[in-house]
């Protein structure tokens, strides 16, 4: 049977035929775009000495060697710019990730690995065979069925087999009994407990002091050790540090090896002889109180993530088990006449820390002697293990480093001035001198120092708590800054300026302006506004992309210049990968957000601007150049994770102590991840069925964003295989749909053009008709296309690629006209936004001409206002073009001029927006438009 050649697909196809029509369907278009790093020779020589690291909170240098900060305030010297033309990635000198046998002898580079596992391809242990698997694997993990109706399908299921014939499984049990045998991924949940052991009042004895605090967790070591022979995720680790500069010398920050951190620990390692030659593994950590049932008592539950520090950031973020639930911490519970009593608070930073410490304690032999591992490309390697980023929100940052709330984590910034330039930065070798010197109550008021707190890093080599805070976009910014900060402070401005009811009327009117934002692929519409109670990060996010221009007219230009400086700050810190010249430009955005900010303390609208959250923002350059870009860092990550490890788990349990079922959920749903990953490597999962999947049109999926799988795919935009039958059949009737009455002139002079593109008369749109070829009597008419282009910094798949549907139809779910922007290359001869132009798409349709099929779109041109964009908003301004009559600029364009889906806000200026609007009058009822650059992450790197 024919296989797929594609490495990261290797599907197994029944015959020829179903082996083209699944590369035409899959991996149509596919190119090889993966940068490879180039490492250094063993020989190499040490770098020259070059100037220190900038400061966390600007570029000017740090404090001196003297300073009593930090003991690595003179972080290691940043190197110069390799001066090669080929400009090669630099790599840790010292001889790294060597390989070895199983009994830690060095092998020679040529050496063949490990042979792989003897286990036969038709043994599918515990299962009898795939479709056994297979039903095991729809009902529990996907379908998520309940045992109930498990029984009853496996009861129809066995009524409907001819005599001597069974159903894969007899019942749930059965069924559930397979799963835990699955060998693959079995890391067993273990506990303990703490009890309170400090004094205890003489009389009444608090219930939280008698009770047992459970804390439950599986081997850390073995769930990264799984992780690391996972021969999946090879081409998405890296197994030594690195330095990474372009041809001109600029250095790039994308993965956590990619920054200084990584490349100062293996250092650090490499100078004890006994570990040359190893490779630094290092583990990031994250965790997060989530709610569950608010409506039955606030159902919380403290799960703990754990991810190797070698995968890179888009595997991380892309769901593929590269991040695992590895425990639950304990949530002490009390009356809320203890909730404020210093020893329960103590208490509770105390089982915190301990609990972490306990957990990770498997580790601290590995840390300093090396540990032979197999890794997923069949070599062992000793290995050093390392606690890596740590990621969490601010007041889990603050119990991390056992610092008063209010106070920094990272530095030592006083509360009421926390964007002081001068502040030192924290570690825990002054913590400790700090301890030893002055009495708790002075470290508490005059350094934020919380005298009786231990943290878990402190018993462990190479960890400095304060330097292991990873930046946290999602609750510092996002949740934080914009929505808690930033759009509170409008609304307190317009009742301080207007009195509460005309603030009313303004909010009201933003709320409008806000919901008749043109639908666009992945974009969350708000119907009735931002005015809501139950907030989410996706919620924040989505705001963010349509509320800069709803605010125009009702606020002040320097408001409006702060959320412009305050947006591009964190759509630059979400790419995907970042240079130094990003630094300058995040740089910039902070300072102009920080000029701009002002404006709220001037109007006495906000007290101060010293605020943790916002604060953050300064220290976030720095830990670019330590840990490389935030995205693969954030706590979106662990959210995410929440929902598959906590809250589904939670839902499908009889929700009495609950937890038991939770951790038996988990590691059954690890159990079928891991099995069918061992299927799949040995090239056991096969086609179910003779029968090829049907082709399906584009507009049968709801879903306008997605992510596309497998390779890198080339950037392209395409129809789908079967037209809108509904649509019109030739040109005469579309013109008549569409209201062009000049469109047959208009596709005559189209297949003029692309017959005889270089004659002149094409650009001067001055082609006779009697000139023309005879345009083809029938055409197919398209709701959709399908753009597919790299957008890495916007989460989706492993190869970063993105599948988006640009809409063109005359009736969008029964509801009203969607006709999409779209991106257009129209002068390649110039960089940047103006090499494309922006047009609306009045409809996608294809001919045939001589043999040849030209896809096509009919399009009204947009045009921009100005070369440079707005000063407040910082998006171009664009507007439809007309004719000298007055009428739409049309024009026919080729399929493959198209770029990507474009999205337009309108340009309210301080007109009201009416009640009736809705979201599809938007292009039709407005004169001029902004270029919505932060509609996403890809959108603002090319508009």
């Amino acid at each position: 049977m024919p296989v797929c050649p594609y490495k990261k697909c290797g599907r197994v196809l029944r015959n020829e035929s179903g082996y083209t029509q699944h590369i035409r369907s899959a991996h149509q278009g596919i190119i090889r775009q993966r940068r490879h790093h180039q490492p250094a020779p063993y020989s190499i020589q040490p770098l020259p000495p070059s100037p220190p690291l900038p400061s966390p909170h600007s570029f000017s240098p740090p404090p001196p060697p003297s300073s009593p900060s930090r003991r690595s305030s003179q972080a290691s010297p940043q190197p110069s710019p390799p001066q090669s033309p080929q400009g090669p990635s630099i790599f840790l000198t010292s001889p790294t990730a060597r390989k070895c046998s199983p009994n830690a002898e060095f092998l020679p580079s040529d050496a063949p690995p490990s042979p792989p596992s003897q286990r036969p391809p038709t043994d599918y242990f515990p299962f009898d065979n795939q479709l056994q698997f297979e039903t095991a694997d729809l009902l529990y993990r996907e379908s998520q069925m309940s045992a109930g109706h498990i029984d009853m399908l496996c009861k129809i299921w066995r009524a409907s087999m001819p005599p001597g014939f069974n159903a894969p499984f007899l019942d749930h049990a059965k069924m559930y009994s397979a799963i835990d045998a699955i060998e693959d991924g079995h890391i067993p949940w273990q506990s303990f407990n703490i009890t309170y052991q400090g004094p205890r009042p003489a009389g009444y004895v608090p219930p939280w002091m008698k009770a047992k605090y459970d804390v439950w967790f599986r081997d850390p070591r073995e769930v990264l050790k799984n992780m690391i022979a996972r021969p999946d995720l090879q081409e998405h680790i890296d197994l030594t540090p690195f330095r990474d500069y372009d041809e001109s010398g600029t250095r790039h920050y994308e993965n956590l090896f990619s920054g200084d951190w990584a490349w100062d620990q293996a250092d650090q390692i490499a100078q004890d002889p006994d570990t040359h030659g190893a490779t630094f593994v290092p583990f990031v950590l994250g965790s997060d109180k989530t709610t569950v049932s608010v409506a039955t008592g606030h159902t919380e539950y403290y799960p703990l993530y754990i991810s190797l520090g070698n995968v890179h950031n888009n595997t991380r973020r892309a769901h593929q088990d590269a991040v695992a639930l590895v425990g639950f911490l304990s949530v002490p519970k009390t009356n809320k006449s203890y909730n404020a009593d210093p020893h329960f608070r103590h208490f509770c930073r105390q089982l915190y820390h301990c609990s972490l410490a306990t957990i990770f304690d498997v580790f601290k032999s590995g840390m300093t002697r090396y540990e032979v591992v197999q890794f997923g490309d069949g070599y062992h390697r000793w290995v050093i293990w390392g606690i890596g980023p740590y990621i969490a929100d601010y007041p889990e940052q603050v119990l991390l480093a056992g610092v008063v709330q209010g106070w920094c984590p990272r530095c030592l910034a006083f509360p009421e001035d926390l964007d002081d330039a001068d502040a030192l930065l924290r570690c825990e070798e002054h913590d400790d001198a700090l301890v030893e010197d002055f009495h708790p109550a002075l470290l508490w008021d005059s350094y934020g120092v919380i005298a009786n707190v231990v943290p878990f890093t402190s018993d462990f080599p190479r960890a400095d708590i304060h330097e292991l805070l990873a930046p946290d976009i999602l609750h510092q910014l996002i949740k934080g800054t914009f929505k808690d900060h930033l759009v509170e402070w409008v609304g307190k401005y317009l009742i301080q300026v207007h009195g509460k009811t005309e603030a009313k009327k303004i909010m009201d009117d933003i709320d409008r302006r806000i919901s008749v934002a043109a639908p666009f692929a992945g974009l969350r519409r708000f119907p009735e506004g931002h005015d809501f109670k139950q907030w989410t990060g996706d919620d924040s996010k989505a705001l963010m992309k349509v509320y800069l221009p709803a605010l125009e007219g009702h606020l002040p230009d320097d408001i409006i210049r702060t959320f412009r400086a305050f947006l591009e700050f964190c759509y630059l810190v979400r790419r995907n990968a970042l240079t130094d010249k990003d630094l300058v430009d995040i740089q910039g955005a902070l300072d102009r957000f920080h000029h701009y900010r002002s404006f709220f303390t001037d109007y006495g609208v906000a007290a101060t601007v010293s605020l943790p959250r916002q604060h953050s923002m300064q220290h976030y350059l720095y830990l670019v150049r330590q840990f490389g870009a935030p995205n693969g860092l954030c706590s979106s990550i662990t959210e995410s994770k929440h929902i598959q490890a906590v809250k589904e788990p939670w839902r499908w349990s009889s929700r009495f102590n609950a937890l038991g079922q939770m951790l038996v959920t988990n590691q059954r749903l690890d159990k079928l991840k891991a099995c069918r990953r061992s299927f799949a490597e040995r090239g056991m999962i096969l086609p179910l069925t003779d029968e090829e999947p049907r082709s399906r049109s584009i507009d049968e999926n709801p879903e306008d964003s997605e992510a596309v799988d497998g390779a890198d795919l080339s950037a392209e935009v395409t129809l789908p295989t079967r037209p809108s039958p509904e649509r019109p059949k030739n040109v005469g009737d579309l013109a008549d749909e569409l209201r062009i009455p000049n469109l047959e002139r208009l596709a005559h002079r189209f297949l003029f053009g692309q017959l005889h593109p270089r004659d002149p008369r094409v650009l001067l749109r001055s082609v006779p008709i009697r000139d023309c070829p005879t345009f083809p009597d029938r055409i197919k008419v398209f709701n959709s296309a399908r753009a597919v282009f790299k957008a890495p910094s916007d989460i989706f798949g492993l190869s970063g690629m993105r599948s988006e549907r640009i809409r063109s139809c005359p009736l969008w779910r029964g509801e009203a006209p969607r006709y999409d922007c779209a991106f257009l290359m129209t002068n390649s001869g110039i960089k940047g936004t103006l090499a494309m132009d922006i047009a609306r798409v009045l409809a996608f349709f294809s001919f045939r001409y001589r043999g040849t099929v030209y896809p096509c779109a009919i399009v009204h041109w947009f045009e921009y206002s100005e070369e440079e964009r707005d000063e407040n908003t910082g998006m171009y301004v664009v507007k439809p073009m007309s004719n000298r009559d007055g009428s739409p600029r049309v024009d026919i364009v080729h399929i493959d001029s198209f770029v990507r889906a474009a999205h337009l806000l309108p340009q309210f200026g301080t007109t009201e927006v009416s009640e009736d609007l809705k979201c599809f009058h938007s292009y039709d009822h407005f004169k001029s438009f902004y270029l919505n650059k932060f509609v996403d992450h890809h959108a603002f790197e090319i508009a």
